[in-house]
């Protein structure tokens, strides 16, 4: 048995028969050549070819896992519609009378280094999506075929060894499937009832891939590094996606002991869809609201599909981050309004924008910072900024007619920051009484405690709103003085830290002095290992990923 230790991306246990997914290999020759123009539209007609087969991907994509995971690929195609990625292909076509293969190689290699050389682990890793579309650009010009073709025919890449895409297998058995490096539309193209798992020897937590293979619900594990070894095709392995291990040729015991986990683990589904419309309390009748956090509209449907109460944390900036431009009122209105109609009675508190530090929107205009993360952000460009700030709160109070909307503050550290959030809002509320438009006259308010300052002034900010959602991710951040961007800290960013559940003790106690209601919305409320101690604590809320409200209901009717 050799037993080797990589990164959990995705958990679950497989077991089955290794597939080698052999590294192709992207050299292209670099040919002079007498006609830039001809070249240049080359390169555009493979561009609107690969755009063209990224479309049919991502419909394939939203037809088996829903529209909110085909978003990538939309992200994709403006990818490859980028102006200056477009810019760089032709320039260097232009400059250096290459061929548009080896040109857009090259543009491949710019700008993943580009993303690949900056601070937030969320845009290191683009640099494996540009690789994705440039490459799909590249197959088109080479005259390879895509493995989307609408005619049903598997080629392309990733189709080697009995691996399959689009349904159709080269033979009947599943596999775990190894690899150097997998595309996220490799990933989105295998056949998941072919498919055990997946192993490879690059990649990270926060790519595409990994995003995908949850979706999927595929075990995955990455960054073997120099363990991976095409020799293992054919061998038996285990799998484990919640520790990283894996076990090649593993021995009886092994075996045995993994086979039953995974029996176990299939038993604790079933019980978990048992669950569903179960009240979330505890057997001595300590009852906690349980939410989901969502990204966009799209989350509402695996809100209700894992029977959350509410959603706690509806994070706004995303219809921030995902334009161009500055998203309108009416934009917003749709967004919001949607979210509350499909989710009724049920609550649907909305953080407004929290844009800044890893964040960043070009049309925002806020410049560089040698600190962003104690800059320039969130609640201060609001306030500064009112009139961004205001079009929001509108759309807010406007869709709040269509459903129970609360408004929650982020980065709050200091009461006269509320009070002036407040009066803004009331700005707002006058001018939609002006307008004969309806709204919530009694909208709920909260503060996200995310930062000392907040937990120390708890009491003042208690009687100034509604509500407290304790924001984990940051306060552990700013409490422990730990960047959460930088992986090098990793072993200080102890979220379990003595001081970090104070903080959250002295949050909780301050808000029942006065009377409000304190949740967890950051992903420590998702961590079982502390469902008890914040029971204890008097925890009123918790707001977690979709697919986490059963597995938390589960232990705390258990507790």
């Amino acid at each position: 048995m050799r037993t080797i230790q990589g990164v959990s991306v995705s958990a679950g246990i497989a077991i089955g028969t290794v597939r080698v997914l052999a590294a192709v290999d992207y050299a292209v020759e670099r040919r002079l050549i007498d006609d830039p123009q001809a070249e240049m539209d080359r390169f555009r007609a493979a561009r609107d070819t690969a755009v063209a087969q990224l479309k049919q991907l991502r419909d394939n994509v939203a037809a088996e896992f829903g529209e909110n995971k085909a978003e990538l690929f939309d992200a994709h195609r403006l990818m490859l519609q980028d102006p200056d990625y477009a810019e760089c292909v032709e320039g260097l076509i232009a400059q250096d009378k290459v061929n548009a293969e080896f040109a857009v190689k090259s543009a491949a290699e710019q700008f993943a280094a580009m993303f690949a050389a900056m601070d937030s682990s969320t845009m290191q890793a683009r640099a494996a999506d540009v690789k994705d579309v440039s490459r799909r650009v590249m197959n088109v010009l080479q005259g390879k075929r895509d493995s989307t073709a609408q005619d049903g025919s598997v080629q392309g890449d990733a189709v080697q060894n009995g691996i399959v895409q689009n349904g159709i297998a080269q033979n009947g058995e599943s596999h775990i499937i190894f690899a150097e490096d997998l595309a996220p539309s490799d990933t989105a193209q295998l056949d998941r009832a072919k498919v055990l798992g997946l192993v490879t020897a690059k990649g990270s937590a926060n790519s595409h891939t990994a995003i995908l293979a949850r979706t999927m619900g595929l075990p995955a594990i990455t960054g073997i590094g120099d363990a991976f070894d095409p020799a293992d095709d054919g061998h038996v392995a285990v799998i484990d996606g919640t520790s990283g291990a894996v076990f090649v040729d593993p021995d009886e015991a092994t075996l045995t002991e993994y086979r039953r986990r995974k029996a176990e683990a299939e038993e604790h589904l079933s019980l978990l869809r048992k669950l569903k419309g179960k009240p979330t309390e505890t057997k001595s009748g300590q009852r906690v609201h349980l939410y989901a956090n969502i990204s966009r509209p799209s989350d509402v449907a695996a809100v209700l599909a894992n029977d959350a109460e509410g959603i706690g944390l509806f994070r706004s900036e995303f219809l921030y981050l995902e334009r161009e431009d500055w998203p309108t009122e009416e934009f917003q209105f749709d967004a919001y309004g949607q979210v509350a109609q499909e989710m009724g009675d049920r609550p649907v508190i909305i953080r407004t924008l929290d844009i800044g530090a890893d964040k960043q929107v070009d049309y925002f205009n806020l410049g560089h910072e040698d600190n962003p993360a104690l800059g320039y952000r969130a609640i201060r460009i609001c306030l500064t900024r009112p009139e961004i700030f205001k079009v929001q709160l509108r759309a807010l109070l406007r869709a709040s007619a269509y459903g129970n909307i609360a408004i929650m503050l982020p980065m709050i550290t200091s009461v006269q920051e509320v009070r002036d959030a407040k009066r803004i809002l009331e700005e707002a509320k006058s001018e939609l009484r002006g307008e004969r438009i309806d709204f919530n006259e009694s909208i709920q308010i909260g503060v996200m405690i995310e930062t000392p300052a907040s937990v120390i002034m708890a009491d003042e900010l208690a009687a100034e709103v509604d509500f407290f959602s304790i924001g984990t991710n940051d306060l552990t951040q700013y409490t422990l003085a730990c960047d959460r961007q930088n992986p090098s800290l990793e072993r200080f960013a102890d979220p379990h830290s003595p001081a970090v559940l104070r903080m959250i003790q002295m949050t909780i106690e301050a808000a029942h002095r006065h009377g409000i209601w304190c949740g967890i919305c950051g992903e420590l409320g998702a961590d079982l290992s502390l469902t008890d101690t914040f029971l204890r604590l008097g925890i009123d809320e918790l707001s977690v990923s979709p697919t986490s409200v059963l597995p938390l209901r589960n232990v705390i009717r258990n507790h």
